[in-house]
């Protein structure tokens, strides 16, 4: 992985050339929560989906996450700090516009993107997150106290141990995850998602209870559609072939 200073914050990523025909139409993707680019975007394959479409595909890991920089001060992950990550990224790059991807956590980011510099943004994908970007400030401040927790055995709390099943599959830095999970907990208002201009697909598992409503989001949005993946939750809908599909096909149509 390459490495970049984000005002100071060391940043991880990759960039990978598209398959064939460079369409120039870059993709950035900002992955969830305790996860990583590889995670996210590599092992579901949506590097090799995105190249193979002739698509260059810049990816990093959030800080706090994978092999960016560690940080313990919960109010160095504000969600605009993050965002900034993404924008400072595009401009080391020298890339002027991209499509950009998130997640989750990354979705969220995304927005935060769209809204401060949207000339940055051609279009906006956000995965896993729904109404819940402007309902509620992201995912519950007692995962904060699952990464804290001796073990997953002192969890009860069905949400607290899948986050922290998950930190712990991926051995994570759980006192970095749990200093973001406090200081990234920003929503946006109706107001502001309805300035968010860039076309936008908003793709969400029909079985996610974590996101909140696609459809409920997109109603507030000038240019925005919703995709329901179908019988998928939060976790298996990232790779899921009716989110790459819809994704590809939204690429090809949009502005």
């Amino acid at each position: 992985m390459r490495q970049f200073s984000s005002q100071g914050v060391h940043i991880a990523f990759i960039d990978v050339a598209p398959e064939g025909h460079d369409r120039g139409e870059p993709v950035l993707l900002i992955h969830g929560f305790a996860s990583t680019h590889r995670i996210n975007w590599v092992n579901p394959r949506w590097v090799e989906t995105l190249t193979r479409a002739g698509r260059r595909v810049v990816a990093f890991d959030n800080r706090g996450h994978g092999a960016s920089e560690k940080l313990y001060a919960p109010a160095e992950y504000h969600s605009k700090l993050m965002a900034g990550d993404a924008g400072n990224l595009l401009s080391f790059l020298k890339i002027e516009r991209a499509d950009v991807m998130g997640y989750s956590m990354g979705a969220r980011i995304a927005s935060f993107l769209a809204l401060a510099k949207p000339e940055l943004v051609r279009s906006l994908i956000l995965g896993g997150l729904g109404d819940r970007l402007v309902r509620s400030a992201g995912l519950p401040e007692g995962i904060a106290e699952a990464m804290d927790a001796p073990s997953l055995d002192r969890l009860s709390d069905p949400t607290q141990r899948m986050f922290r099943a998950f930190a712990d599959q991926t051995k994570s830095d759980r006192a970095a995850l749990a200093a973001c999970i406090r200081g990234s907990r920003q929503s946006l208002t109706p107001a502001e998602v309805g300035r968010i201009a860039a076309p936008t697909l908003i793709a969400v598992g029909t079985r996610d209870a974590v996101a909140g409503d696609p459809h409920e989001l997109a109603a507030m949005m000038p240019q925005a559609e919703a995709l329901d993946i179908t019988a998928r939750d939060h976790n298996l809908a990232v790779g899921d072939r009716i989110y790459k599909e819809g994704v590809l096909a939204f690429l090809e149509r949009r502005a």
